[in-house]
């Protein structure tokens, strides 16, 4: 068998091999650059969005992978969208913070009325504009660089960011910083940190996600996620810390929960691998 064949084959059942996931679906050709996930309710659509340069839109996906709903954002701009979440009403924020050089100024989440209860293809968002007070260069040091974002929950009225870290060397450092869930202007506050590994490759933060009892907080890599539990008020870190090791490599740049025991984790298209959701059951 000649070596390029060889190592087709050897791709095509790494792909094929999903470790400790469950492949759920492959999701629609359109949904390349998946960058945030969230589900409003267990039996309702999975909403998605991609980052940058791609629409100002939200994405709603049936249990086959099919783009069933595609709602334009109004009032809104795809510089780079990272990550999706909700509150308690169903309401959808976009973190569009993604931010790999650190440099940007225009830092924002917006917030959009629950899409499952609407049939309007437009949605208007409101503005939640912020900043990190403890950057002061724009872009800071190679060892200072810190402020990239990918992950966003919302838990009692605040939403919480946990930064990217894309320091030279890398330290595996994320920073988790709150503002408030409403209009404004808003002084980011740094509320702790968590270290995760010294290999940027499988332990930089691309995505969380809160399960919907508000008992587990979900942070993802490309190999795996980190579940904190048992924790008081917003001491996240503080609490119980589950690492829980995938055994499959991909993309991974979204996670949300299906349920209190499930998380569904979706990755980008790379040719080879990707553009899947899986899903993750774990012990509660």
């Amino acid at each position: 068998m000649k070596k390029a064949a060889i190592v087709i084959l050897f791709l095509f059942i790494s792909c094929n091999d999903y470790g400790q996931l469950k492949h759920e679906l492959k999701l629609s050709s359109k949904l390349r650059e998946n960058s945030g996930i969230e589900k409003i309710s267990e039996k309702g659509l999975l909403w998605i969005v991609e980052d940058s340069g791609n629409k100002d839109h939200i994405y709603g996906v049936n249990d086959k992978g099919k783009i069933v709903k595609e709602i334009n954002i109004k009032n809104a701009k795809n510089v780079d969208w990272e990550d999706l979440t909700k509150d308690e009403d169903g309401n959808l924020y976009i973190g569009d913070f993604g931010n790999n050089n650190n440099d940007r100024k225009d830092l924002r989440i917006y917030k959009v009325s629950n899409p499952d209860k609407t049939k309007k293809e437009d949605l208007e968002a409101t503005r939640i504009t912020f900043y990190y007070p403890e950057q002061y260069k724009f872009p800071p040091k190679k060892d200072k660089l810190l402020y990239d974002a990918e992950a966003l929950i919302y838990y009692n009225e605040y939403l919480y960011i946990f930064t990217k870290n894309r320091t030279k060397p890398f330290n595996g450092k994320t920073l988790l910083y709150k503002i408030p869930a409403k209009e404004g202007n808003h002084r980011a506050e740094l509320i702790d940190s968590f270290t995760t590994c010294d290999d940027f490759l499988r332990c930089a933060i691309t995505s969380a996600a809160i399960s919907p009892d508000k008992k587990r907080i979900a942070l993802l890599a490309h190999d795996k996620v980190w579940l904190f539990s048992n924790f008081k008020g917003d001491n996240f870190f503080e609490g119980d810390l589950k690492e829980i090791f995938l055994d499959h490599y991909s993309q991974k740049e979204s996670i949300c929960f299906k349920n209190n025991s499930t998380l569904l984790i979706s990755d980008e298209d790379n040719i080879i691998i990707g553009r899947n959701l899986y899903s993750l059951k774990f012990k509660n």
